[in-house]
């Protein structure tokens, strides 16, 4: 099996490391990069000796010969060239992989309230683009050290060999205009920063347009939604002139600084050509290569507005490059029985205002386990206390293990969850039911009477969804997201209000289904609808208080108050409507 190149590191957060990750890359791409660089001064040396060899009028086999090596040492510089770009380009994929990997891997370690906490325009901005913007920055840091590190070196030795006043007469200028770039560097930063935070916001004011242009069309804000968008997109506009125009618009300055030492170099060696001291080919060559040193080394100025674009979203994405987490595979023995255990239960946000209060419940595998009460009563949060983002207090125990001590792989091996949100993705209905897997969902489907539905569907399972379902009336991303639920059968199933999309008829088509091939599991479904309450084995009613009713739909009918008002108050409701 092919080995991936995305793979964890240590400490993904200090830049440096992600060097030392790719270290034989970086070896490769430093010899060529020398190779390629050092090579390059033989082209003006060779060129005026091919000019000198002409004014000579040398005889045709010399002319041959230096246009021949000529000719072979450009094709060679090239090829150091093309291995130098290959193994830079594999840097910068590498690394760019493994950053998105890395923050990947973070997010889907956070716990649903830091997800909550996300910006998704921001996220997705950081993830793609800051990324991108820094990568190209530890890429061309990476070259230029060659293309104008060691290039600069190589050449401004070769140019003090030709003349050292000249040369040192012609350089005066070259770090003027690095040092105007150094000094320049701190306002380059502000303007990048202000122009990388406006993406994030653009990103995610598109994606809410994108996302809500329905709710906005239905309430007549598309026009107030599009003057706040085009606002936002001028001042877009201008940040990103003035960021572009202090990185790139002093290039062309940086360069005629760097040049202006030309006027020495054409006075002083076309003077020594004058007087014999150069030949015709060495004022050709050495002009070459100080106009080639001294357009490279205007571009370490470019470089260190490189560095500040690359710092601006280091900055940003670095929070999210975390210690690589190993998901635990190891599944421990499991019995085949189940038998849930939940005694004193206790749940807060906050110390001593407390969501479950003493809460206490068996159940056994076949059993349909009912969690009812008013809005606000802590039923959710009792269902998402199975997933184990928040500590409780108390015993909540599965076969006599508490919870907390099962793997997180165990725990998805033994709780399937449906939460309010459908969750669905931007795939087709059978992707969205399988998550990758491959087996057969046509018991599902029908289990949640979605198998009517699939009739009216030209692509039948294989029909697109749209994004997060929309293509999908409510119901039926509700019956979607219940039959994954149910594909992926563990042995405790927590529904949290499955039904409210769906009408009673298929709601107790639902159950029957579900009692019928679950045995092995137990079921708890969370609702405030309590028409198909009589076909639960138990029910846990919270109050306001939170004080909890037990006992069965009968028991409750009889010994809870609470419980028969809510009960005859939605019967009332379902009367009234089969009445209209």
């Amino acid at each position: 099996m092919r080995k991936s190149p995305i793979s964890p590191m240590k400490n993904p957060d200090k830049i440096k490391n992600y060097w030392i990750k790719e270290r034989k890359t970086v070896a490769l791409l430093t010899i060529f990069g020398i190779l390629y660089n050092v090579g390059m001064i033989a082209r003006p040396i060779y060129q005026g000796k091919l000019i000198d060899a002409l004014i000579e009028k040398q005889n045709l086999y010399r002319l041959s010969k230096l246009s021949l090596t000529f000719i072979l040492v450009i094709g060679l510089v090239q090829f150091f060239r093309y291995l130098k770009r290959y193994f830079v380009r594999q840097f910068a994929n590498r690394t760019t992989a493994t950053m998105r990997f890395m923050i990947y891997n973070n997010l889907i370690h956070k716990s649903e309230k830091e997800l909550h906490n996300e910006n998704m325009g921001n996220l997705m901005t950081k993830a793609i683009s800051d990324v991108d913007v820094c990568v190209e920055g530890m890429r061309k840091s990476t070259t230029e050290v060659f293309d104008t590190g060691v290039l600069f070196i190589t050449y401004f030795i070769t140019l003090l060999n030709y003349d050292v006043n000249i040369t040192l007469c012609g350089s005066v200028f070259i770090p003027l205009a690095v040092l105007i770039a150094e000094r320049l560097k701190k306002v380059i930063f502000k303007f990048t920063r202000e122009y990388r935070e406006k993406v994030s916001q653009i990103s995610d004011l598109t994606y809410d347009r994108i996302d809500n242009a329905i709710l906005y069309r239905l309430y007549g804000r598309e026009l107030d939604n599009k003057k706040i968008y085009e606002v936002e997109l001028s001042d877009f506009e201008r940040k990103a002139i003035i960021a572009n125009v202090w990185e790139n618009a002093m290039q062309p300055i940086y360069n005629v600084i760097a040049m202006s030492g030309i006027i020495f170099v054409i006075i002083m060696a076309g003077n020594q050509t004058y007087n014999g001291s150069f030949t015709v080919g060495m004022f050709s060559s050495y002009i070459s290569l100080f106009t080639v040193m001294a357009v490279k080394a205007s571009r370490i100025a470019k470089l260190f507005n490189t560095i500040q674009k690359s710092r601006v979203s280091w900055g940003r994405i670095k929070t999210y490059l975390k210690e690589y987490h190993k998901t635990d595979k190891k599944l421990n023995y499991m019995n085949d029985d189940i038998y849930l255990n939940i005694k004193r239960l206790d749940f807060s946000y906050n110390e001593n205002d407390y969501i479950i209060k003493n809460l206490n419940l068996e159940g056994k595998k076949g059993d349909i386990i009912g969690i009812t009460g008013p809005i606000g009563c802590g039923k959710s949060t009792l269902g998402k206390l199975f997933l184990c983002e928040y500590s409780y207090e108390g015993i909540l125990q599965i076969n006599n293990k508490e919870l907390r001590d099962y793997s997180p792989y165990e725990r998805s091996k033994l709780i399937s969850y449906l939460g309010h949100n459908p969750n669905l993705v931007s795939d087709t209905i059978y992707n969205n039911i399988t998550l990758g897997d491959d087996g057969d969902i046509s018991h599902v489907l029908k289990m949640v009477c979605f198998d009517k539905d699939l009739k009216y569907m030209d692509d039948g399972i294989y029909t697109l969804v749209g994004n997060g379902g929309i293509r999908l009336s409510g119901g039926q991303q509700a019956r979607i997201a219940l039959a994954r639920t149910l594909y992926h059968k563990n042995k405790i199933i927590i529904l949290d209000d499955p039904f409210s999309a769906v009408d009673m008829i298929t709601e107790k088509s639902i159950i029957e289904n579900m009692r019928n091939n679950y045995k092995d599991s137990v079921i708890l479904l969370i609702s405030h609808r309590l028409s198909i309450f009589k076909y639960l084995n138990k029910i846990i009613l919270i109050k306001e208080d939170k004080s909890i009713d037990y006992g069965n739909h009968e028991e409750l009918l009889n010994n809870s108050s609470l419980y028969m008002q809510l009960y005859n108050l939605q019967q009332r409701k379902e009367s009234d409507k089969d009445e209209e």
